[in-house]
Formats: C-alpha cells, sequence, structure tokens
C-alpha cells in the first residue's frame, strides 16, 4: 500500500523540516545551540509575536488579512504602562486592555461586514488609528515599576530542566510565563480551530464563502467574532510584550503584522484561507525565531539578514502553496 501525504499537509510538513533542518545546523555550527537555554529563549523571546499570530492565523483562515497587529500591541502596552503609572491596578488595566482590544477588533470586524469592503483597507485604516491612539496616550516609552510583573510574573515561571555550567555548577532552568502564556494560547486555539462550531464555520468561509452562505453558515457574524478574536489576541500579545520588556511603547512593533503574517504562512496557512493549523504558526514562530538566533550567534552579519533569510523563505512558501492550488483544481 502506497502512503501518501494529503496535500493540505504538505506546507506544515514541510515547515517542520526547514525548523529541525535550521536547528540541526545549528548545532553544527555552533557548540552552545545545544544549549537547553537555546530553546527556552526561542518560546520565550518570540512569545508575544506568537500570540499575536495566532489571531492573524484566524483571520488568514477566514480569508481576510490583519494589518493593525502591531500598532493595536504598540497601543496595548502604553495602555498598560500608563494605567500602572497612574495608580490603576495590574489587574484592572490588563482587563481594561483586553477588553479595548477585543472591542477594537469587533469594530474593524463590523465595518468589513457592513460596508462589504476589503479587509486590507479597513484594517490599514485600524493600524493608523490604533497607532495614533498610542501616542495620545503617552507619546514617549514609559518604563513599568510596578512590583506585580517582577515579583508575581516572576515567580510564574516554571522549572523544566537542570544543565550542568562548564564550572560545574547544577542549574535550573525555567520556562518564563511569557512562553507559557504563547503555548497555552496555541493549544486553546488549535481546539477552538478542530473542534468547534466556530472553527468549522472558519474554515468553510474560507474555503469558499458562497458555498459557506449556501450551507447556512453565519458569514457576518463569524467574520466580526474572527476579527474581535484577533483584536483580542493581538492586545493579549501586547500584555504578554510588558511582561517580557517591563515597558510601554507606542512607536515599538513596526512591522510585526507583517511578521505575524508570515509566521502565519510560513507555518502552512494558505494566504486565500480555508486551509492551514494553528500549531503550523507555532512552528512558522519559531522558524522566525530560530534565524534570530542563528544570526545573533553568527555576530558578524547585520540583523537585517534576518529580513532578507525570512523574505526568501516567504517566497518558497508562497510558491509550494501557490504549486499545490493548482495541483488541486487540476
Amino acid at each position: 500500500m502506497k502512503f501518501r501525504i494529503p496535500p493540505q499537509l504538505i506546507p506544515l510538513f514541510a515547515s517542520v523540516a526547514v525548523l529541525v533542518a535550521l536547528y540541526a545546523g545549528g548545532c553544527l555550527a555552533f557548540a552552545g545551540f545545544t544549549s537547553p537555554r537555546v530553546v527556552i529563549n526561542l518560546f520565550g523571546d518570540n512569545a508575544f509575536l506568537g500570540v499575536a499570530a495566532v489571531g492573524a492565523t484566524f483571520v488568514i483562515l477566514s480569508g481576510g488579512i490583519d494589518l493593525s497587529v502591531g500598532a493595536v500591541v504598540a497601543l496595548s502596552t502604553i495602555s498598560i504602562a500608563a494605567l500602572l503609572d497612574h495608580g490603576t491596578s495590574p489587574l484592572i488595566a490588563i482587563v481594561v486592555v483586553l477588553t479595548g482590544g477585543a472591542a477594537f477588533g469587533a469594530f474593524l470586524g463590523l465595518l468589513i461586514h457592513w460596508f462589504e469592503l476589503p479587509p486590507f483597507l479597513i484594517t490599514l485604516g485600524g493600524m493608523f488609528l490604533a497607532r495614533g491612539l498610542g501616542f495620545a496616550v503617552h507619546a514617549e516609552s514609559l518604563g513599568i515599576t510596578n512590583p506585580f510583573y517582577g515579583d508575581t510574573i516572576g515567580g510564574l515561571a516554571r522549572p523544566v530542566a537542570h544543565v550542568t555550567t562548564t564550572s560545574g555548577r547544577l542549574q535550573t532552568l525555567t520556562l518564563p510565563f511569557t512562553a507559557q502564556c504563547f503555548l497555552a494560547v496555541v493549544l486553546l486555539a488549535a481546539l477552538a480551530a478542530k473542534w468547534t462550531r466556530f472553527g468549522r464555520n472558519l474554515y468553510a468561509i474560507g474555503s469558499s464563502e458562497t458555498s459557506a452562505r449556501l450551507m447556512g453558515v453565519p458569514i457576518g457574524r463569524t467574520k466580526v467574532l474572527v476579527y474581535t478574536l484577533a483584536g483580542f489576541l493581538s492586545a493579549l500579545g501586547g500584555v504578554v510584550a510588558t511582561f517580557y520588556m517591563q515597558s510601554g511603547n507606542p512607536a515599538s512593533f513596526v512591522g510585526l503584522e507583517l511578521d505575524a503574517i508570515a509566521a502565519v504562512v510560513i507555518g502552512g496557512t494558505l494566504l486565500r484561507g480555508g486551509v492551514g493549523f494553528v500549531p503550523g504558526t507555532l512552528v512558522g514562530v519559531l522558524i522566525l525565531g530560530i534565524i534570530q538566533t542563528l544570526i545573533n550567534f553568527k555576530g558578524d552579519l547585520n540583523t537585517w539578514w534576518t529580513k532578507i533569510a525570512i523574505g526568501g523563505l516567504l517566497l518558497v512558501f508562497i510558491m509550494l502553496q501557490q504549486t499545490l492550488s493548482r495541483r488541486r483544481r487540476g
């Protein structure tokens, strides 16, 4: 019996193969690359991007696009920093920001549904709106000194491994809370996409909105929910970013939406929608992170080589998707 890989899984398998090849290459080229700390840092350092990219995955699966991701993340960071600076409780500040992110996404989703305009145009306007609101909240970077961030969040790190240093001392490696948030979001989103009616509607709309409408799928409600969820996850990405940076900045995360889209596509989700997997986005984020780590280990390369490598890899995956789409139509 001949084994054949389903066409929709080929991009995902290709992503995993690229991730394994990059990590193996790093282990062969650099002695320190084999340390478990490198893997842990991949999750912790890219957690805010990963959380936002999960929201972008839902949008792209529905056949849409969201260009407001980076601006919403930046708005969330500076909003939390400003609220804390005025004496607001950290938990209340986080709830306010997450609620605002969901409301902002719902607003964009309603505009897309009511006026039947391309998501590109609506979310482009949303990007400028969110970026401007960030500067209206506070025009400069603002540090976060609340003990909740240093003590409570730091205490939530979980030990995952014990390693022996070169000096012979036993060191405990911990998984930071930011990485825990990222993995939890990926798990919940994967379950929602696979096992809920919302997930089934999402794939149906992305595959063919006309067919989905004929099948009785609530197009408008699903689209609004998709952008609401994307706005919520973008705001959550901003919350995670404050845990990581201990500050807020309205000018930060310019271009993060493009990194999120690149991670989604490299992770095997088709840009036209209807085909893709949330775990693939996890793989895509790790690929972006490992490319950056390799360049850091190299030491003598400009950081712009990260963009060059990601751009080339993105073009390869887009061409792979196009080839598979043509074969399926054939």
